[in-house]
């Protein structure tokens, strides 16, 4: 039987930019369908120009962050603040499923391309708008960037510990939850829109995302009143559950309950954790300080390595703390095609994170190109709307399209 990928029947207009609202087009690329990229001539989306010439993170031109997101993209140059170009746009939306962006509040209102305008000439069309705070409540006009939306939705409380303060995620899960969770209701509208024939808008807010994040945390918290603060990588129910220092790394184990503490402590074969009273956990959790110090001096005794071969066969659960290059590297990553080729224009490949999400009727995944600016404006415009070559040659002309 023949593999198609998931979504190659559908074609999304990406009106993004920066990292949220470009991360969830990719998924949705990466899962088939046709990314049209609609970008204003001369400067392009923002983040071309982003690292364009640092010699470790640039090729043809375009830095890490934009080749990353744009792979599987073609790139269309649309003056969407003109008359004409906006015509442009319309017609696009006449052909297309989806309409995905993460302007401020207000911007496609403005410009006469929210949902309410697109639904007019296209009433199957789903719209999807990532915002810092979503298009309801006080906050709508507020700016937001990944660190605010981490910093106001709880999260960066309970990451590091009461001495070193609120620590961000090194990743900027606040961006990248609102991308995910964008692609996430397109996927839900697409599919409500087998049922109905209509499409709809979605609303994603980065802030709201970040609460959805906190899951059952918050109902903890809401049910008792306690607010929790940062434990650093302990846990605050399991122990021994954390980092610790080996000879040459950091190592996780992470005992969930008492009998993985039975078969750790037969594992480790230290008098100090045979206590009997350690073997109920709100005890052990008490002595939480005095387990860590414990567990931590011996494994320092050792190297990495020794320890998890040891504690894998023991089937306790842990694993190593890898710095970027062991974890691109690990050989299940590499099983999974979580590092892929995508090729360039200069026909020069580049390693970057694959797609998680795997489809057992997809076809083996390949890649294209992140586009030039306007690359494929002519192709698409030829190919989606029909336009003649005079009508593209006026339009350029005209500065509507580039």
């Amino acid at each position: 039987m023949e593999k198609h990928l998931a979504l190659e029947h559908i074609t999304v207009l990406d009106l993004t930019h920066m990292l949220s609202g470009p991360y969830g087009t990719m998924l949705l690329a990466d899962l088939g369908a046709r990314t049209i990229k609609v970008e204003p001539p001369g400067t392009g989306e923002g983040t071309r120009r982003l690292l364009e010439n640092d010699p470790d993170y640039a090729r043809d031109g375009m830095g890490a962050y934009f080749l990353t997101l744009n792979r599987n993209k073609q790139s269309v140059c649309v003056d969407l603040k003109s008359e004409a170009g906006r015509a442009v746009f319309l017609d696009l939306v006449r052909h297309a499923d989806v309409v995905f962006d993460n302007f401020s509040v207000g911007v496609t209102e403005r410009l006469g391309i929210d949902y309410a305008s697109l639904a007019k000439v296209n009433p199957r069309v789903v719209t999807c708008s990532v915002t810092g705070f979503g298009q309801t409540g006080p906050d709508t006009q507020r700016p937001a960037f990944d660190q605010v939306v981490q910093a106001m939705g709880g999260g960066m409380s309970i990451t590091g510990t009461p001495e070193t303060g609120p620590t961000r995620s090194g990743i900027p899960i606040g961006d990248l939850g609102g991308g995910v969770f964008g692609a996430m209701g397109v996927l839900a509208a697409l599919a409500e829109r087998e049922r109905t024939g209509r499409g709809q808008h979605v609303d994603v807010s980065m802030l709201d995302a970040q609460i959805s994040l906190l899951n059952y945390m918050a109902t903890m918290h809401l049910m008792s009143g306690h607010v929790p603060a940062g434990i650093g990588n302990g846990h605050f129910v399991h122990v021994p559950y954390n980092s610790y220092p080996t000879a040459d790394g950091h190592i996780i184990v992470a005992c969930i309950g008492d009998g993985f503490f039975e078969r750790f402590v037969e594992f480790i074969d230290l008098p100090a954790l045979r206590k009997p009273e350690y073997r109920n956990q709100p005890v052990r959790y008490a002595a939480k300080a005095e387990i860590d110090a414990i567990v931590g001096e011996a494994l320092k005794q050792n190297t990495t390595a020794h320890w998890l071969e040891r504690l894998r066969a023991a089937r306790i659960p842990c694993g190593p703390v890898n710095d970027f290059a062991q974890a691109l590297g690990d050989p299940q990553v590499l099983a999974r095609d979580m590092v892929v080729e995508v090729p360039l224009q200069s026909g020069e490949t580049l390693r970057m994170p694959g797609n998680p999400m795997k489809l057992s009727a997809a076809p083996k995944k390949t890649y294209t190109a992140p586009p030039v600016l306007g690359e494929h404006t002519q192709q698409v415009l030829s190919e989606v709307t029909g336009y003649s070559p005079e009508r593209l040659a006026a339009l350029r002309s005209a500065g509507a399209i580039a």
